[in-house]
């Protein structure tokens, strides 16, 4: 019951990150999703990755982090032939998403008003780094540009260490997400009165929108955000610490909570210290009251640390690596991987499902990731058999 979308197709035109995590949240909830390829290699991300050997064959692990679920078809849209084919597929699907620089599919004659006329009721839907409009509409764009740019990178990292990148591609995740949900907002709407949509979607402006906090801090209070290392700027104690054994994140946001805070760590009287007793003076001196906290902290690990404060109802955890959090027992009993003996062309295969559960079931790919034009024969066959059915009605 998790195949929220069944009986939608979607053609995924899309590469490396932002585009392709768009259609894979798509296909974790049943739409039938194509990823269309060209001849020459397809996806770059199938040559990207921590293995040299998958990157070889055409595999490669960024490929398979974000495509498992979908089909593939070979189609050369620099061709008179591929773009016939490619509006025979057009024909069938609701949903269309790229990402390429601006213009590009105008240039191929698969823009969107030329589409529409093929597929009325088309939800077009082109994530750029900049959006279609605007002085950079036509520059390339990839994650670490976007989070340059949008003021990530300044706000992350320590006094001492910042600008810093973000560990992970955060503004490619973040436009994949945005692109998927302004997807099925267009098709909810599409269901009710027949009408398509052109979604024109900004890594950067997606950026600046998750970015609430610090941007609501500047446009309306006047505070400009300054990177903070693990420090919150709302609030202290709140942040990472050191113990006895490893960090713990302790977030005792709450005036209750502090209290509490002091309690577990055998320093009641710091609740009543004049320097902590409220929270903007705590925030004035955040620096002498971490240092008192890690003193008491480091009498236990961060283990029996995390567990004494949650119980407490001090929201507390250990700073993890990404093995020991894939290890962890919250993770595994919600099923949050889905393993595939033999993936294509990889062996056995394990990949991670989206964020959410559906009437307490996990939503899974239903097929591993597919080799570059694994499904052509059979998608344009679905594609002729189709348009053999349109002609005769």
């Amino acid at each position: 019951m998790t195949q929220l979308l069944q009986g939608l197709r979607i053609l995924d035109l899309t590469n490396v990150l932002a585009g392709p995590y768009c259609g894979y949240q798509l296909a974790l909830l049943g739409a039938d999703v194509i990823k269309v390829e060209a001849p020459n290699g397809g996806d770059l991300a199938r040559q990207l990755g921590g293995s040299p050997e998958l990157n070889k064959a055409a595999m490669g692990a960024s490929f398979l982090a974000q495509n498992a679920g979908k089909r593939s078809v070979v189609v050369d849209l620099k061709s008179e032939d591929g773009r016939a084919q490619f509006r025979d597929l057009l024909a069938t699907a609701d949903a269309l998403v790229e990402n390429f620089r601006p213009g590009v599919m105008d240039r191929l004659g698969l823009g969107y008003e030329s589409l529409r006329s093929i597929r009325p009721g088309l939800v077009y839907c082109a994530i750029s780094g900049f959006g279609q409009t605007g002085p950079m509409r036509d520059n390339p764009a990839y994650d670490q540009i976007i989070q340059g740019l949008s003021g990530v990178m300044s706000i992350t990292g320590t006094p001492e260490t910042a600008p810093l990148r973000v560990g992970y591609p955060v503004c490619d995740t973040l436009g994949g997400l945005f692109g998927a949900f302004a997807v099925v907002s267009a098709l909810l709407r599409r269901a009710s009165t027949g009408e398509g949509a052109f979604l024109d979607v900004s890594m950067l402006e997606c950026t600046l929108s998750a970015l609430g906090w610090p941007v609501s801090n500047y446009l309306t209070a006047g505070v400009e955000p300054k990177a903070m290392g693990n420090e919150n700027m709302t609030a202290a104690p709140s942040g990472a610490f050191e113990t006895g054994e490893g960090l713990l994140n302790i977030a005792a946001n709450k005036q209750e909570q502090f209290v509490t805070l002091c309690g577990v760590i055998g320093r009641p009287e710091l609740a009543g210290d004049a320097r902590f007793s409220e929270r903007e003076a705590r925030k004035r001196h955040r620096s002498e009251l971490k240092g008192l906290i890690e003193a008491a902290l480091a009498a236990a690990p961060a283990a029996d640390w995390e567990d004494r404060l949650n119980r407490a109802g001090v929201p507390a955890g250990r700073v993890l690596t990404i093995p020991q959090v894939l290890q962890e027992t919250q993770v595994t009993s919600r099923n949050m991987t889905t393993r595939f003996e033999t993936g294509a062309g990889t062996g056995p295969l394990t990949v991670i499902r989206g964020g959410f559960l559906v009437d307490g079931e996990a939503p899974r790919p239903t097929q591993p990731p597919p080799k570059l034009g694994e499904h052509s024969e059979e998608i344009l066959a679905e594609a002729r058999r189709q348009r053999g059915t349109r002609r005769q009605a």
